[in-house]
């Protein structure tokens, strides 16, 4: 059920969106699919769903990445830190339009390197990036016509990031993505601001600065409209592949025909689902750090997530996840059919965090051994956990390899798949030797499923994948 934003959570961990646990991603069963904003992407977007979604479907793993001018604050205000995360400093504290804006002047990532980006992306074993266009607070990360307030106007830098990762991407083989908040913007006059309740130093539309105030309508068709518009023909063939859409405050049927249009500039793009308010258009759905206990089916997800708790930069968090939890975590996602959107949020400088770039690097060097068990699989066959593990399966021209992710390697050297009937016809390590393949593993079926006898000791200490050749479909019990 969609809970209503009747609340403010400063101390929530749950991201960069204050809604993370006030919006449900899933469409609620009393939806509106009948209304016009619907059906125009039903009739416009719905035929071409599956031909636009089969390369992200294939990726599994994509990195988020969280930069702007918060930066520069890196999550303190006069001397106070902030209970929430980066990018909100200026709604957390109500920062004046004016004095924000000033931050730009003090933006200047000399150590922005695209291409070091990328490759930390590439060599993480993640085959797309998304990255702020806009984030709420109004600035533009790209070199916007429609005002001075973007990051090549307003900065010492002048340049702009967008076109430089756009470059690099196509270089390197990844797919770009923008992420853009078409209704919040604390800037420009007429756009959203979050209700964070009790507050009283904010008029009806929840603004804390006369030069906010403005019509919501206006500001769509003057700032987010063209915006997106330029973000969608400036960067050349195939950027951007994704448009990643936020919080969708007041964004009703009339505001949303205004933007669905524009997609048709890139026939292959796909968009999430939070362009509307009721979450029913776009291409899949966006649960925010956490898993789906049983994925959402018949449906494709991508989990968002960061590797501390915020987004967007701040200098005192160090709280970061483990190497093997942000494992654990992709591993699981990709076993119940979803996508992992892992997050970096670099400095002013334009420097990645080093414990993130470590931990990708990490990452990086499981999914060389590992990556054919969660590249392009589909969710596992069995319908409850696994206890040793989860599991990843791919459908063959011969039958179905079943990839076992094991994270409790059996100290008795026997690995019971449990239910499993189908005879195996090879089981062995997924992990290459010289000569290829690595030599079969033992197998044998009994009345509780296959078991197969594997080595004393597990090739990996975080995840070790076990591969099951079968034929045809996988039938458990």
């Amino acid at each position: 059920m969609r809970k209503s934003i009747v609340s403010w959570l400063p101390f929530a961990a749950a991201g960069f969106s204050a809604f993370a646990v006030l919006f449900s991603t899933a469409t609620s069963p009393a939806a509106d699919t009948n209304g016009p904003a619907y059906q125009m992407w039903a009739q416009d977007y719905g035929p071409t769903h599956n031909e636009r979604m089969e390369w992200w479907r294939a990726a599994r793993f994509g990195m988020f990445i969280h930069w702007g001018i918060y930066s520069v604050p890196a999550g303190v205000y006069h001397g106070q830190e902030s209970h929430h995360i980066g990018e909100w400093l200026m709604r957390d504290f109500n920062i004046p339009v004016a004095e924000y804006a000033a931050y730009a002047k003090q933006f200047d990532p000399t150590n922005f390197n695209a291409e070091e980006w990328v490759k930390i992306a590439k060599c993480a074993g993640m085959k797309y990036i998304v990255i702020t266009a806009k984030h709420h607070d109004g600035f533009a990360m790209f070199h916007t016509k429609v005002d001075h307030y973007n990051v090549y106007d307003a900065t010492p830098w002048h340049h702009d990031p967008l076109r430089e990762l756009a470059a690099a991407c196509r270089k390197q083989g990844l797919r770009l993505g923008f992420y853009y908040s078409e209704a919040q913007d604390w800037h420009h006059p007429g756009g959203a601001a979050a209700n964070k309740h009790p507050d009283a130093d904010v008029d009806a539309q929840h603004h804390w600065d006369k030069a906010q105030e403005g019509s919501m309508d206006e500001y769509i068709r003057n700032v987010a409209v063209p915006q997106i518009q330029e973000l969608l023909t400036d960067y050349g063939p195939g950027v951007p592949a994704v448009l990643w859409f936020d919080t969708p405050v007041s964004m009703t049927d009339e505001r949303v025909e205004q933007i669905l249009p524009l997609l048709k500039l890139k026939p292959n793009l796909i968009i999430n689902n939070r362009l509307d308010e009721h979450h029913l258009t776009g291409d899949y759905e966006t649960p925010e750090q956490k898993i789906p206990p049983n994925g959402i089916p018949g449906h494709d997800w991508e989990t968002c997530m960061t590797i501390n708790h915020t987004w967007g930069y701040e200098s005192f968090d160090h709280d970061f996840k483990s190497t093997a939890t942000l494992l654990h975590n992709l591993i699981d996602i990709a076993s119940k059919g979803g996508n992992y959107l892992l997050n970096v949020g670099p400095t002013s400088t334009g420097i990645i965090p080093q414990p993130e770039v470590e931990r990708l690097r990490e990452i990086g060097r499981w999914m060389q051994v590992n990556g054919e068990a969660i590249y392009g699989t589909t969710a596992s066959p069995f319908t409850t956990q696994l206890p040793w593990g989860r599991c990843t399966q791919k459908a063959t021209t011969h039958g179905t390899i079943l990839y076992l992710h094991v994270w409790d390697w059996p100290a008795d050297g026997k690995l019971l798949v449990p239910g499993l009937k189908n005879k195996v016809a090879r089981a062995c390590l997924l992990k290459r030797n010289f000569l290829g393949w690595p030599k079969r593993l033992a197998v044998a079926n009994g009345p509780d499923g296959v078991t197969v006898t594997v080595p004393k000791s597990a090739p990996d200490k975080i995840s070790s994948t076990v591969v099951l050749k079968i034929k045809g479909v996988p039938d458990i019990e």
